[in-house]
């Protein structure tokens, strides 16, 4: 464990991510996540496709070709409106990694990188090991999930934060197994479904 993983999987790093729920406030609104056992049951499925997704490509794009990696992550995202939110937390994430690590390469990424591609690019520059590349994006995504369930559903605190807990096993085992440099991963059609609806309501507290 470093300092730097744990500032850069620090939810107050200001990446934007607090501003998207990824589907998640229309699952609440349609009434298919009412209560916490729903919230674990969609936390375990954004993890073994979207968290397990994002540290494959975060990790790959330490020292891969990132013009192709935000290619093939773009054709990987179904949804357009996840793809958009994908892109404009990969402009945040920018913004602040810019600042703080002012000699990394960023003129090599894309002119709108997703924010995979971005996470991988910061991570090197803090430098993480692929590991910890891949724990900081899988802690990501629960952390991200939770905390809009947390906002959404008024739930316990307390019992967000045990749940988080239980599934720090299952975060090592995806972050383990996203090192292993296989981009291909599975989908998750609700989430897809349920973002392109939310992209649709003109009142929303989040932006996606």
């Amino acid at each position: 464990m470093t300092a730097a993983l744990l500032l850069l999987a620090d939810g107050r790093f200001p990446a934007g991510g607090h501003a998207h729920s990824h589907g998640l406030e229309a699952m609440v609104a349609s009434g298919r996540v009412r209560d916490l056992d729903a919230v674990e049951r969609v936390l375990i499925g954004r993890l073994r496709t979207a968290g397990l997704m994002t540290a494959a490509f975060a990790v790959a794009a330490r020292d891969g070709d990132p013009d192709r990696l935000d290619a093939e992550l773009d054709a990987r995202t179904a949804s357009p409106a996840l793809r958009t939110a994908s892109r404009r937390q990969g402009r945040a994430l920018l913004r602040a990694a810019r600042v703080i690590w002012p000699d990394a390469p960023w003129v090599r990424l894309p002119a709108q990188p997703h924010q995979p591609i971005v996470l991988g690019f910061a991570a090197a520059a803090a430098g993480l090991t692929d590991d910890r590349t891949a724990l900081a994006a899988v802690h990501g995504v629960a952390t991200a999930t939770a905390s809009a369930a947390l906002r959404l559903l008024g739930l316990d605190p307390f019992a967000v934060q045990a749940l988080l807990i239980r599934l720090a096993p299952e975060l090592d085992a995806l972050a383990a197994e996203a090192v292993k440099g296989d981009l291909a991963r599975g989908a998750a059609p609700l989430t897809d479904l349920s973002a392109e609806l939310h992209a649709t309501w003109e009142v929303r507290l989040f932006a996606s």
